[in-house]
């Protein structure tokens, strides 16, 4: 058995996840994406899906950047998702 590194479960089934070098170990995608997930700067959500990244600053998508930064708004139309 594997303890996930969030809350500490001991669980058959847990699970590695490979990324930048480091490996994590989650009992569920829940502890996955709390631990990992990236949090929008602008509303403070979690980050699941593709998101957008403005002068090196995660959002959860271009309402939330316009909001934080509407002095970068003709940069964030043409922002790629993350």
């Amino acid at each position: 058995m594997a303890t996930c590194e969030v809350c500490g479960n001991d669980y058959a089934m847990a699970f590695e996840v490979h990324a930048q070098g480091d490996v994590h170990t989650f009992d569920s995608f829940e502890c996955a994406i709390t631990r990992m997930a990236p949090i929008c700067e602008h509303c403070e959500c979690r980050i699941l899906g593709h998101g957008v990244e403005v002068g090196g600053r995660f959002y959860c998508g271009a309402h939330c950047a316009r909001a934080a930064e509407p002095e970068r708004a003709r940069l964030i139309q043409d922002a790629a998702p993350v």
